[in-house]
């Protein structure tokens, strides 16, 4: 009963004062063409995305009126959605990278780019970047491989993500992200992710990767100070 009535004063505060405090995340439309990827697989998994964003924004809506008074690390409705959110908000963001950053079929890196630049002098050369990435996305348990400004090492590293909220590096501004999950690739490639991997980087959009490593490098010169 008491609890009842406080959610009835929540509610009549929140409509008399207008509050609006969650987040909402809005979908983004993406295009993609290209012999290496079926539309089916590719249509399969902008709906895939969709569930992710719809789940957040119900998630964000729920943590505006949930119970905070009654918390605990084992079992709790506060918890639960905040690891709810976590992993949706992951889900929508990565997938907004990927499909952002694949589907174009003249795919070049110029030597001379920032991209080519960075990730030769923190990987060595871009061949071993290429390597490296590659070796991340096999490595992958249903999840991702991400190329990432890393603001503790200060450098390019790449990063192995399972599921969308496991293994992730605090301090890290993804520029390159390929989709490892086995729905990405499944319909088309079966459990090949190797070949799958390969195709996709064949298709990157260099020109949106170069934007990404332009703003990386304006969030490491305002840490440098």
């Amino acid at each position: 009963m008491k609890k009842l009535f406080n959610d009835k004063v929540k509610n009549i505060v929140r409509e008399s004062l207008n509050l609006n405090e969650s987040l909402s995340a809005q979908e983004k439309k993406f295009s993609f063409n290209s012999d290496f990827l079926s539309n089916d697989n590719y249509q399969n998994h902008i709906e895939l995305y969709q569930g992710y964003l719809k789940n957040f924004n119900k998630v964000s809506a729920k943590l505006d009126v949930v119970d905070k008074s009654d918390v605990n690390c084992n079992h709790s409705e506060f918890r639960s959605l905040k690891l709810d959110e976590t992993f949706n908000m992951n889900g929508v963001y990565l997938h907004e990278q990927y499909f952002a950053n694949i589907g174009d079929v003249n795919s070049e890196v110029k030597m001379d780019s920032l991209s080519y630049m960075r990730l030769a002098r923190d990987f060595g050369s871009f061949d071993n970047w290429q390597r490296d990435f590659m070796a991340c996305a096999a490595a992958s348990q249903c999840g991702w491989a991400v190329t990432y400004l890393n603001v503790f090492t200060q450098t390019y590293m790449n990063a192995v993500v399972d599921l969308h909220s496991n293994n992730v590096p605090f301090g890290a501004y993804p520029v390159v992200v390929m989709d490892a999950w086995q729905h990405a690739y499944y319909r088309d490639y079966l459990k090949d992710v190797n070949t799958y991997t390969r195709a996709m980087m064949k298709l990157l959009r260099w020109p949106v990767i170069e934007e990404r490593f332009v703003k990386a490098d304006k969030i490491l010169q305002a840490i440098r100070g």
